[in-house]
């Protein structure tokens, strides 16, 4: 194993060293003018520079902090695993909501994501199919870039089911029922991590057998937060494609969607959490991100990681040593 250090030498470590020897230089010269008249040189003086040049390099080298081998710590670190349900169906191109329901959904999930740096957090995307865009991750850069690619043609065309993401969810769950893992030599107990859901969509859900799953994420003790994204007034959609004109319904008549609140509502009150909405006037992410910071705490992980052995006492201690040595040997430099 290589020798690291935990600090560079910098500018202050460099001026210390370039004063002592000055000042250093300076009592040297002085001593020697002063035993000249007398016809002596003050050499006696050598040894004692070699000695404190010898604890000086020392205490540097403490300051550094030289680190060598590697030791596993388990650490225990408070958190939450945050799971981002984007609807990507077709309706979320609407711009009910400037400059649209999914645009604008886009920069409030970004900066969500920036108020969660301790916690993992990952994306699911869906329609009439869910997919995990992103899996758990600390890694926010990740998840910015996947938050920024977002569009409704990622998923094949079809209309909106709650039932495909929240399953993924499951599969992905540690539920909280789950015993707590036994401890290993000098690891404390794993608790459960607690989870919570964020399930972004314009409410307009066309699947079925809802509450079965529903069910099981409330028994799961996974929270979900639902944000209703659009206006019950509704407005028309853009084509996806780029070409003029709005989708079209069965009937050959413009599509309208809107949002439909009253499915999102139920499903937080089964879940134990809370109803937000993102519209033309109404922007309720500050509340949101007031409720999962509430969170925190309820779960903590333990994560084994390598630290550097810091070695700085063995210097400081050999530096004190002869600081102690320099003290009590007195060298007489001019004889009278």
């Amino acid at each position: 194993m290589a020798l690291n250090w935990a600090y560079l030498p910098g500018w202050p470590e460099v001026a210390a060293a370039v004063f002592f020897f000055i000042f250093y230089l300076g009592y040297a010269l002085r001593t020697r003018r002063l035993a000249a008249p007398l016809g002596q040189h003050g050499g006696r003086l050598g040894w004692k520079l070699t000695l404190r040049l010898l604890y000086g390099g020392l205490l540097g080298a403490a300051l550094l902090g030289p680190a060598y081998g590697l030791t596993q710590h388990p650490v225990r670190t408070a958190g939450k695993d945050v799971w981002l349900l984007v609807d990507l169906s077709r309706s979320m191109n609407a711009p009910d909501v400037a400059p649209s329901r999914l645009q604008k959904l886009q920069a409030e999930l970004a900066s969500l994501v920036r108020r969660f740096p301790a916690d993992r957090l990952g994306l699911i995307v869906f329609a009439g199919e869910a997919y995990v865009q992103c899996p758990l991750t600390y890694d926010q850069d990740a998840l910015q870039l996947f938050l920024s690619t977002l569009q409704t043609n990622l998923l094949p065309v079809g209309t909106t089911d709650l039932v495909p993401p929240l399953k993924l969810v499951l599969a992905r769950l540690t539920p909280a029922a789950a015993p707590v893992s036994a401890p290993s030599a000098g690891v404390p107990p794993v608790p459960p991590r607690a989870t919570a859901v964020v399930l972004a969509t314009d409410g307009e859900d066309f699947g079925d057998n809802l509450e079965g799953t529903v069910r099981v994420l409330a028994r799961s003790g996974a929270r979900v937060f639902t944000v209703g994204v659009g206006t019950t007034e509704g407005s028309r959609i853009p084509r996806a494609d780029g070409r003029p004109g709005y989708v079209r319904d069965a009937r050959g008549r413009d599509a309208v969607t809107r949002l439909v609140p009253a499915p999102l509502r139920r499903l937080t009150e089964q879940t134990g959490g809370q109803y937000f909405e993102l519209t033309d006037q109404r922007n309720e992410f500050p509340q949101l991100l007031s409720a999962l910071n509430q969170l925190e705490g309820q779960a903590q992980q333990v994560r084994t990681v390598a630290v550097a052995d810091n070695r700085y006492r063995y210097p400081l201690a050999l530096a004190l040593l002869l600081i102690g040595l320099d003290i009590l040997l007195t060298v007489k430099v001019i004889r009278t």
